[in-house]
């Protein structure tokens, strides 16, 4: 049996949301004796945001009208409405205190928003228009013409507060809203009408056009609860020889001034709203009423980027319905090629900053509206895009914010995922602003401050429990719109895109092969076959290409071979299919897609391997990706690999592979200036070192059985590679050394010659060649590629001569048993780092510099422009360290360094070299081995000799930052530098 009494009654309160809950329990008795329904009945079905103000309200409007309200609340379904009116809206609530005899439209409410027809209908009739005229001018029709909108609001209001998912509505109750302000409008104009021509004829009234056209959410259907609404006045006469349009204009301003006062005006009926029309040409300076002809005149002349934009919603919302459909018509054009205006896009993305700094900081965490993350930045980012991609696309000239993400979508300007979140994001953004005006139908964009108002604003949304949960979920969604506004609206593209010359924003045939021939397409017929077959189809990822290829295009041709870029271009995008992440990257990433035009259009090296790893697009996405990983995760890398692997050939078929990729990881960095020339050589030596590491390790399990595992074997790096100073196509100079440790001798000799083939073979790359090259080696070429370390130590005792303790200077363990290592490392210190200097070997050096810079030069190469042989260049600055070095490293530590630049900046702290002829060195050893990376990367192969073909030269002068045509400043560069450091190098070396 049910309990009775205060304990039931309080705590059914309680249930029912209630918080006041003796006064609630108190006012609700009195509202039952007043209306004459018991208590239960009233309470029954009984469902409010605030159910306290809920039955405030009722009473108040019981006390003056106990029988308006007893009618309504009878019915079940009436009496459920009304309390969710007036637990959402205190300003409803008020609206049927003063005026009960219009509750009874709650008890009207049909499952569909009135339609724009039915809501001027019913204004008009309110204001007994006919023929234009209202039925009276004065203060009355005004009152007439509030009551019968506010009714039409609440009849609005309480089919959206009935739906059982509101946000899903939020698009048909704002363009309900929006038709509600326009038959407003339009019931106001006859008002107007009637009240001026108490002083101006009727005819000359009738005779008067005035199209109102609105702009904003009004102008795109999407108004709020409570907003200004935002119009522009056209006016014109209907019969110039009977109104002259200078007259009609004087009428229609009076007749706009007529409309605003209406609407705005204080009166026994507040007003509605305010009826702004500050974006009018000039603004508030500007006249208020315009002809059509002198709104054409100011946007052909003065109107600047914002007022398109703007513009972008426009549609006659009442008035003269033709006058207003000319304009629209007039103004269409205007609008989609303002984007082609200088500076567009970033006058564009300024102004949304602006909005957001001129927010009041305490305002700033709680604007729905304005703020970070609120509707400002998605509709921002809606319209730019529109804007942008409809100087060519009229699928995306819609004036509506969701429409509009339907369109982009579409035409694939946008991704699917980011448009529904977006689309998500917005409809509840929407849908807290919708319920915060309501609650006192007051003009409010600020997310409550009180746990109170967060608790109701929950409960009128029902998107979350309590006032936590609604504030959490505000927080994620403004986060989330942030994110994508910021990636979408600072695209780089979009800058692009506008900026595209006329003739250039579509590829068609037609002049297409002339046109990129003329931007440096050397076989424009066969780019004009890529770009076919990029854009050829309906799939979505053709139709993201169709969009991406004429900016691409123009970015390939800033670049040296456009030709083969455009070529690469393609081959990836075949290779990757229908990856989404490809093109969405491409499309949405901040410099993606240029970032790819540059790297193709500069550099084969790049390509052909891109072409084979496509998935390294993605890398584009963040420069941290364009980084090395670094030698300890390489080795990690590597180590893994040869677990996975059984066979020697599939692991090191893998470790090739590692190899590619970092190369090309390490390439596109570099070219995209991420990395330094010194960052860029320790990647190398580190990605080669991994490489011999882990083949190493592979071709040993293979080659060394269990019985022969204390045979050690190491490879030792010299050269370049020893001093951990590659580029892009240096060798990996190496010696090969092991140790029988107890095993055969005869044995151990074989098994290491073994080893050294098996590495050779499996490590050979025909993609990317590593040449392991052993020329350094005891006796060169005519002597063993492997031999003990014992074998070593009596060598370098007996025969050693001046060359190979110089080359000795840059050897470093690089691979296999530590042990060994360090042995080979204490012999060749012993060798490199003598005691007393051998003045004839070092004057053999030096003869054998001379011998080798007229030697070795390749047939009729200019030595001026040779990178390594030079004069100034490469062996210059290295043969002079290693010089300094044989000296001066026994007695000064610093100077025993593999590194050829370390070595050179310990001499200048010894005093062994002046600090300034130092520098020259070093800048001259920069540029030469810039200079040959930069060649290797450009062409795909290695050369030692810097290019006279000028189109060459001035491509290597923008990978290394040179402005474009330097051709010129790159020899010239080279010839004054090495000049200086040969200069140098003679002093020093030869004395």
């Amino acid at each position: 049996m049910a309990r009775s009494g205060s304990a039931f009654t309080l705590s059914a309160l309680a249930r029912l949301g209630f918080t006041r809950l003796s006064a609630g329990s108190a006012a609700l008795d009195e509202l039952s004796s007043l209306i004459g329904l018991e208590r239960e009945v009233l309470v029954s079905g009984a469902s409010a945001a605030d159910p306290d103000a809920a039955v405030a309200g009722m009473l108040h409007v019981a006390r003056r009208d106990a029988v308006a309200l007893g009618r309504i609340m009878r019915d079940d379904e009436s009496r459920a409405i009304v309390w969710r009116v007036f637990g959402a809206s205190l300003g409803l609530a008020d609206f049927f205190l003063r005026h009960p005899s219009e509750l009874e439209v709650l008890g009207e409410v049909g499952a569909l928003v009135p339609n724009a027809t039915t809501l001027t209908e019913r204004m008009l009739h309110a204001v007994g228009a006919e023929q234009g005229f209202a039925a009276a001018g004065d203060e009355s029709a005004w009152v007439a013409l509030r009551v019968a909108y506010r009714r039409s609001i609440a009849e609005i209001a309480a089919i959206d507060l009935t739906t059982t998912d509101p946000a899903s509505r939020i698009a048909a109750v704002s363009a309900a809203l929006a038709d509600a302000a326009g038959a407003a409008l339009e019931a106001a104009l006859t008002i107007a009408r009637t009240r001026v021509s108490g002083v101006i004829s009727r005819e000359e009234v009738a005779l008067t056009q005035l199209a109102v056209i609105g702009m904003g959410k009004a102008g795109a259907r999407e108004l709020n609860y409570v907003s200004d609404v935002d119009v522009i006045f056209v006016g014109g006469t209907a019969d110039e020889a009977r109104l002259e349009e200078s007259r009609a204009i004087d009428i229609a301003t009076k007749l706009a001034r007529e409309m605003m006062r209406a609407l705005s005006a204080a009166e026994i009926e507040p007003p509605l709203w305010e009826v702004d029309a500050n974006l009018r040409p000039e603004g508030k300076q500007g006249a208020l009423v315009r002809s059509l002809g002198s709104h054409l005149a100011y946007y052909d002349r003065w109107a600047k980027s914002w007022e398109f934009q703007a513009l972008l919603k426009a549609r006659p919302l009442a008035g003269d319905p033709e006058l207003g459909q000319a304009y629209i018509e007039a103004v269409q054009p205007k609008i989609w090629s303002s984007a082609a205006r200088e500076n567009f896009v970033d006058s564009v993305q300024r102004m949304r900053e602006r909005v957001t700094e001129h927010i009041d900081p305490e305002d700033a965490g709680y604007q729905i509206k304005l703020g970070a993350g609120g509707l400002r930045d998605i509709e921002f980012t809606v319209q730019l895009l529109q804007l942008v991609h409809g100087l060519t696309d009229p699928s995306i000239r819609t004036r509506g914010t969701l429409e509009s993400l339907d369109a982009l979508v579409a035409g694939g300007y946008i991704g699917r995922d980011d448009a529904a979140t977006f689309a998500a994001d917005y409809r509840m953004l929407r849908l807290l602003e919708h319920r915060l005006q309501l609650r006192e139908l007051s003009r409010t964009h600020l997310m409550p401050r009180t746990p109170d108002g967060l608790r109701v604003l929950a409960r009128a949304t029902g998107l979350a429990e309590d006032g936590a949960g609604i504030w959490s979920l505000w927080d994620r969604v403004r986060r989330e719109v942030r994110e994508i506004h910021t990636r979408l609206f600072y695209r780089p593209l979009l800058s692009a895109v506008a900026e595209l010359p006329e003739d250039q924003r579509t590829m068609t045939t037609e002049h297409a092969r002339d046109r990129l021939a003329a931007i440096g397409f050397r076989d424009p017929a066969g780019a004009l076959r890529h770009i076919g077959a990029l854009t050829t189809g309906i799939s979505r990822k053709v139709t993201i290409q169709r969009h991406l290829i004429p900016v691409m295009v123009s970015w390939f041709a800033d670049g040296s071979d456009p030709d083969y870029a455009l070529l690469a271009f393609r081959r990836i995008s075949e290779r990757l299919g229908d990856s989404s992440w490809f093109l969405r990257m491409l499309r949405d990433s901040s410099g993606a897609a240029e970032s790819l035009t540059r790297l193709l259009s500069s550099s084969r090296y790049i390509g052909e391997l891109m072409e084979w790893i496509p998935e390294s697009v993605a890398w584009l996405d963040s420069a941290d990706l364009l980084r090395p990983r670094g030698e300890a995760k390489l080795y990690e890398e590597a180590r893994a690999i040869q677990t996975r692997h059984s066979s020697v050939a599939s692991a090191l078929k893998a470790v090739r592979a590692l190899r590619r990729r970092e190369l090309l990881r390490t390439a596109m960095g570099a070219v995209l200036g991420v990395l330094t020339i010194e960052e860029l050589a320790t990647a190398l030596t580190a990605i080669t070192d991994a490489t011999i590491q882990a083949g190493l390790r592979a071709v040993r399990r293979e080659v060394v059985s269990a019985e022969d595992d204390a045979l050690e074997f190491a490879v030792i790096g010299m050269g370049r590679f020893g001093g951990a100073e590659l580029g892009f196509g240096s060798d990996a100079d190496i010696l090969y050394v092991y140790d029988a440790n107890g095993i055969d001798p005869e044995r151990a000799q074989a098994l290491a010659t073994k080893l050294v083939s098996g590495l050779r073979d499996h490590l050979t790359d025909h993609r990317v060649p590593l040449d392991l090259d052993a020329d350094l080696r005891p006796e060169g070429r005519q002597g063993p590629l492997v031999r003990s370390i014992g074998a070593y130590a009596e060598y370098y005792r007996r025969w050693s001569v001046s060359w190979e303790a110089q080359a000795l200077l840059r050897a470093r363990g690089v691979a296999g048993s530590e042990p060994l290592i360090e042995k080979f490392t204490a012999l060749a210190d012993t060798i490199r780092y003598p005691e007393e200097t051998d003045q004839q070997g070092l004057r053999e050096i030096k003869r054998i510099k001379a011998r080798v810079e007229g030697e070795r030069l390749p047939q009729g190469a200019d030595p001026h422009r040779h990178l390594k042989l030079g004069p100034g260049t490469l062996s210059d600055v290295e043969w002079l360290v290693q010089l300094i070095q044989l000296q001066h490293a026994h007695q000064v530590p610093a100077l025993r360094t593999t590194s050829t630049l370390g070595a050179l900046q310990a001499s200048v702290d010894a005093e062994l070299i002046p600090a300034e002829d130092a520098e020259l060195l070093r800048e001259a050893w920069l540029l030469s081995s810039r200079l040959r990376s930069a060649m290797t990367l450009l062409t795909g192969k290695t050369s030692d000799i810097l290019p006279e073909d000028r189109r060459e030269l001035d491509a290597i002068g923008r990978l290394l930052g040179y402005p474009d045509r330097s051709a010129t400043a790159v020899e010239e560069d080279f010839s004054g530098v090495t000049r200086r450091a040969r200069r140098v190098f003679e002093h020093l070396f030869y004395g």
